[in-house]
């Protein structure tokens, strides 16, 4: 017999003539072509062999690997200090890591506590953040007490899955879930359609059927709905198990244990009667509901993943591939190689138009990069050589060379992505209560349906059966636990693609209970950008345009804010800027002088300068004779700040406008916006104490700040928001990050916390109304295990999709 081979890489069939063998790890492994065997050895030589050890595991494990507290051989290369810096991120400063790991198997509240509370007990661990949504855990740990193989380990121990989370590799892996529950679906709807075919006789009532085919019809569907129970509805069976188990320390049991109840109940009783020659056989409802909730938990892993649109849409910026000079700096000869396999001291070459795949330092060729996914700044910034570089920004200009300096989880585009992740690990309010319900939903399930079944028994003892299975099919609470998650999930990925990271998980919630909005003006009102507002005491022998020229000529090479705006208005105008003679000297705190010229601040001039209210600044143009003229400059609003204020008009919500600024500034302001109450000269500690007089009265309060100067704004407020760019402003304490210039995503997600609200209620009340009618009509002996099923199953599907219309918001 011939024994088909796979690619040890790839896994593709081998073809005889194809066969290529190669020694790896003192074994030899079988290649389909010479592309997969050098991937495989460079991973080999790389020591990053475990890549194909967790990709071939079984998803059972044996009773003895389990009771051991030895770490297996296959997950102790994660604690190599490479491995580590790939997955792990430093946290606070005490040495602290954070990881971020994907977690399957996990079904509900009850998983969630149960991994949540056995990684609590492990020495060293300091916290531990799961999401059933995302399936996401995020553990902070001591790595002189634990490492990140114990943490993988102790995660099987109890019956999960879990691996370190990289966005290029956790699109597979979202593509291999969506196949295998594809998979599952296919065999269900099959084995569905030829049971009903068979079945259909007794539909109809055909009495012309004789014995023998009417046994044979029988005993197909039950051959038929075999593989359905133990392939399809496998996974559903073995969450049961696990939930059972766990039951002792949970005291929780998931949603899936009424339903592999019911589909055990129903296909034992099927077999029985079809043994015995009596009664119903359920083969066709039990492959009918089997189809049914596979195909709403279809739908579900779509939506779930999304929602996931943190990581993995800033993973679909990085490139899967990269160029490595093999032997940098003897050689610029470069070989392409998989990111992943990557590490911190190697040398890339990234070529214009490619994308950054590592943080690292430029060693060789100044280039510009279009840094706006990670700062929401448009504009190319310059790099010189020493310069550090970050993953997913673009390389625009030429190309250059990058050592690297830190790959996967440590990388700052993956220090967002985490930050995007813990939107939902801080669970909302109305989340926990959902969870809360579902699980003693379950139980109350359980009664009912066995009290239901005792009753009917007394009764009409044929029925028994089938009204145990109704009731366990038709009042499962998966829409109660959907109907929560989903819709915050699908809320978060909505703002996320505004612009807005959200960081804790009340966020929208609160948002819409917000009555009080408490503005800072410079960085958050105003961009702290100044524009040239006017030119005024200009010399008659003087025009606007020559002084405007004389002052950008002795500003040339100035990076100050007020440089920068002449020079925006001289470019805007046009103007040509004259050669001066005379070199240009800065005076530090006066301003600068060129020979006879000199350009700076009234009191150094020595003139009177009258402050016009709102103004940024001023800048004076003298020389021998006198006051050229004077420059008076306006800090410029941010954009979106009209439809911010518009949003909370229409909301009822109090505008507060407070700064560290003078009171007639921030007078000016307020008047020129349109915001009624106000204070200026505002020290942090004033701020902290004008929200909390606003919160005594029994206002809840949303701040938006900087994120720097405004942390006990932020700290204080009931939700806030920071804005700015980039992972560092987490440390000022806000709810949420606004990435983008605009303030326009903001008055976007005040609209969306609304309907985000009113899906959560339609969904709540949708399963409620469905429960007290479907539970009822099960129990009175109204609806069969398979009408049960289509109904159970419509009611995820139809929580789901509600919440999905949030996507597009």
């Amino acid at each position: 017999m011939n024994q088909r081979l796979t690619c040890y890489h790839c896994s593709s069939t081998i073809l005889p003539d194809e066969l290529i063998e190669a020694e790896l790890g003192g074994v030899i492994r079988p290649f389909c072509c010479p592309g997969c065997m050098a991937i495989a050895q460079t991973i080999h030589g790389e020591g990053l062999e475990v890549f194909y050890a967790r990709r071939a595991q079984s998803c059972e494990r044996p009773a003895a690997y389990l009771a051991s507290n030895e770490i297996p051989e296959k997950l102790k290369p994660y604690d190599d200090l490479s491995l580590r810096g790939r997955f792990t991120r430093p946290y606070g400063d005490a040495g602290d890591l954070e990881t971020t790991l994907r977690l399957e198997k996990i079904r509900c509240a009850a998983c969630v506590w149960l991994c949540e509370q056995h990684l609590r007990r492990i020495p060293g661990v300091k916290d531990v953040q799961i999401n059933y949504v995302t399936q996401k855990v995020i553990v902070r740990f001591s790595p002189d007490q634990t490492s990140l193989a114990r943490l993988l380990f102790e995660i099987e121990r109890v019956g999960y899955e879990a691996w370190p989370f990289e966005p290029s590799l956790s699109l597979d892996r979202a593509k291999k879930e969506r196949r295998q529950l594809l998979t599952r679906l296919g065999v269900a709807l099959l084995g569905m359609m030829q049971v009903m075919m068979y079945a259909w006789p007794s539909y109809v009532g055909a009495n012309d059927i004789t014995a023998e085919y009417d046994l044979l019809l029988g005993w197909t569907s039950w051959a038929l709905t075999v593989p359905v129970m133990v392939y399809s509805a496998g996974p559903i069976f073995q969450a049961a198990w696990r939930s059972a188990q766990s039951f002792k320390q949970t005291h929780m049991l998931g949603m899936d244990v009424p339903i592999a109840l019911a589909l055990a109940l129903a296909f034992i009783a099927g077999t029985i009667n079809l043994v015995t020659g009596s009664g119903q056989s359920y083969f066709d409802s039990i492959t009918m509901f089997v189809a049914f909730i596979l195909a709403a938990r279809y739908v579900e892993l779509l939506a779930r993943q999304d929602a996931q649109g943190g990581a993995e849409a800033l993973a679909k910026q990085l490139p899967a591939t990269c160029e490595r000079l093999m032997d940098y700096p003897n050689s610029q000869a470069v070989a392409l190689v998989p990111v992943v396999n990557c590490s911190p001291g190697e040398v890339l070459r990234v070529s214009p138009g490619e994308v950054i795949p590592a943080d690292g330092i430029l060693i060789e060729n100044a280039s510009a990069l279009d840094e706006s996914l990670l700062t929401g700044e448009s504009k190319p910034v310059e790099k010189k050589v020493g310069d550090r570089v970050y993953a997913g920004t673009h390389n625009i200009l030429n190309p250059l060379l990058m050592r690297i300096e830190a790959v996967g989880q440590s990388t700052r585009i993956a220090g967002i992505a985490s930050l995007l992740d813990q939107a939902l690990l801080a669970k909302p309010v109305m989340v926990s209560l959902a969870e809360k319900w579902a699980a003693y939903f379950v139980a109350f399930l359980l009664l009912a349906a066995f009290a239901s079944s005792a009753i009917w028994l007394y009764f009409d003892p044929s029925r028994a059966w089938t009204v145990l299975v109704s009731v366990l099919v038709a009042s499962c609470p998966c829409a109660l636990s959907l109907a929560v998650p989903t819709a915050m999930a699908a809320a978060q990925g909505a703002v996320t693609k505004l612009g807005l990271l959200i960081l804790r998980g009340h966020v929208m919630e609160g948002l819409v209970k917000a009555n009080d909005l408490v503005l800072d003006k410079t960085g958050t009102l105003t961009m702290g950008q100044p524009e040239l507002q006017e030119i005024v005491k200009i010399r008659a022998d003087f025009c606007s345009e020559d002084a405007l020229a004389l002052a950008v000529a002795m500003e040339a090479g100035q990076k100050h804010p007020l440089a920068l705006s002449l020079m925006r208005a001289a470019q805007g105008d046009g103007i040509s800027i004259p050669h001066l003679s005379d070199p240009v000297i800065n005076l530090l705190g006066k301003g600068l002088s060129s020979g006879v010229y000199r350009l700076g601040s009234a009191t150094w001039l020595g003139i009177q300068a009258h402050a016009q209210a709102g103004q940024y600044g001023q800048v004076h143009l003298a020389d021998d004779a006198g006051l050229i003229a004077s420059f008076v400059f306006l800090d410029t609003p941010r954009s979106g700040l009209k439809d911010l204020l518009n949003a909370c008009k229409r909301r009822n919500i109090a505008v507060h406008l407070v700064s560290g600024d003078d009171p007639a500034t921030v007078a000016w302001w307020a008047n020129h916006v349109g915001i009624a109450s106000y204070a200026g000269a505002c020290t942090p500690e004033d701020k902290y104490d004008y929200i909390e007089r606003l919160q005594k009265t029994g206002r809840f309060v949303w701040a938006i700040g900087d994120g720097v100067n405004d942390a006990p704004l932020l700290a204080r407020a009931d939700v806030s928001i920071a804005v700015g760019a980039g992972a560092p402003l987490a440390a000022a304490g806000a709810d949420a990050i606004l990435t983008a210039v605009s303030l326009e995503p903001l008055a976007k997600t005040l609209l969306l916390a609304d309907k985000t609200a009113t899906i959560i209620k339609e969904n709540l009340l949708w399963a409620l109304v469905y429960n007290l009618l479907a539970i009822p009509a099960a129990m009175m002996g109204w609806v069969n295990p398979w009408v049960a099923g289509i109904g159970m199953s419509l009611s995820s599907l139809a929580v789901t999709l509600n919440a999905w219309r949030l996507r597009k918001a």
